[in-house]
């Protein structure tokens, strides 16, 4: 059984490409949106023509990771899936594809590549601090 999003053979969610991603975040950062408006936002940083956005848009639609609402004879988009439920949904698979499951194995090894500054380590400790209250 599902809620309705479309899903994948495994239950999940069906996954949202790095282009479908930066379509998501111009979305998340205001909307309800045109096509032609997510376009001014994502079109020159990445080379891409307003027919680009509009299958990506149309590939967002058919996941359910938006929705449209007709506009005179334009449609507005604007985001279902909520940012931080996609942030959390995407980082439980990389633990779990990369790290058995476990975020300990993934800190040591931002730890042992030295990808962590001093501030990304304060912040950790601040974010331990607060759940063993």
């Amino acid at each position: 059984m599902t809620d309705g999003a479309n899903t994948m053979a495994d239950g999940k969610p069906e996954r949202i490409s790095e282009a479908e991603y930066a379509v998501m975040e111009a979305l998340w950062v205001r909307s309800p949106l045109t096509a032609a408006e997510v376009c001014e936002e994502v079109c020159q940083s990445r080379d891409w023509s307003l027919a680009t956005v509009k299958t990506l848009l149309s590939r967002l639609v058919t996941k359910q990771a938006i929705a449209t609402e007709p506009d005179g004879r334009r449609f507005l988009y604007r985001p279902v899936l909520a940012r931080t439920d996609y942030l959390g949904g995407e980082s439980r698979r990389l633990v779990d594809r990369l790290f058995g499951g476990r975020a300990a194995p993934l800190f040591a090894h931002l730890a042992e590549q030295e990808a962590l500054t001093d501030a990304d380590i304060a912040e950790m400790e601040t974010l331990l601090k607060e759940l063993r209250k």
